[in-house]
């Protein structure tokens, strides 16, 4: 997977345009990943058709919204627009994640036909290793949604047990995975309110304004307790 994009430099859809150009800044993107290569161009119809689809399936996959840990997954769009206007109306539609090729790459070219691309969209799975899973998975994708993902699985399984056990780490859904808590970002505000109520329960019960009804005795054994504990100390 790596070897095949070192010494080249791709670029992250993101508002800052980073490039990546390094050996080790390719080997982190790319190393132990899924890689979708997606062809597609913009004055293609069915291109903009399908760039929604591929979308949500790629953030199904990797947003931890939806999965227990965002997924090994790259997707990389290499345009066969013709001018460099189409490359950035369709990176619009695309995920801010995603990476591509600059539009005067020649790369672009040579991919194209290395995976005998003759007709757009194409979707070419590659696993880790670099080998094709999946020549063209746009029907795949459109008909099964990141039910898709299983069959590839399955696949990787059969063919490379290492690649298999990196899937099954990576593309847990929650849905999984009911007796374990949702992660989001919300989580530490569920935990910061719990442990505050928490604290707020152990104040009452060890005696924290003991005049109130009821709770005078309690309050005081147990306080007579943890002074014992202390070594003979008293609540003051």
């Amino acid at each position: 997977m790596v070897d095949l994009f070192l010494g080249r430099s791709l670029v992250c859809n993101n508002r800052d345009r980073v490039e990546y150009d390094t050996e080790r800044e390719i080997i982190l993107r790319l190393q132990n990943r899924i890689l979708l290569l997606f062809f597609g161009s913009a004055d293609c119809q069915r291109c903009q058709e399908f760039v929604p689809t591929l979308k949500d399936f790629v953030k199904r996959l990797t947003d931890e919204f939806y999965v227990e840990r965002s997924a090994q997954l790259v997707l990389l769009y290499i345009s066969l627009d013709q001018s460099e206007d189409q490359l950035e109306s369709l990176l619009k539609e695309l995920p801010k994640r995603c990476l591509f090729l600059t539009h005067d790459d020649p790369y672009r070219r040579e991919l194209e036909s290395m995976f005998e691309v003759e007709d757009v969209p194409k979707v070419v799975v590659l696993r880790p290793d670099c080998s094709v899973l999946s020549p063209n998975a746009v029907a795949e994708i459109c008909s099964l949604g990141t039910d898709c993902f299983r069959n590839w699985q399955v696949c990787v399984s059969n063919n490379w047990q290492e690649g298999a056990e990196l899937i099954d780490r990576n593309f847990m859904m929650n849905e999984e995975y009911d007796d374990k808590e949702m992660r989001s970002v919300t989580d530490p505000i569920r935990r910061f309110k719990y442990k505050v109520e928490k604290n707020n329960k152990k104040k009452r019960r060890w005696g924290w304004g003991r005049g109130a009804r009821g709770g005078e005795k309690d309050g005081k054994e147990e306080g007579e307790e943890e002074g014992e504990e202390d070594g003979g100390g008293s609540w003051g």
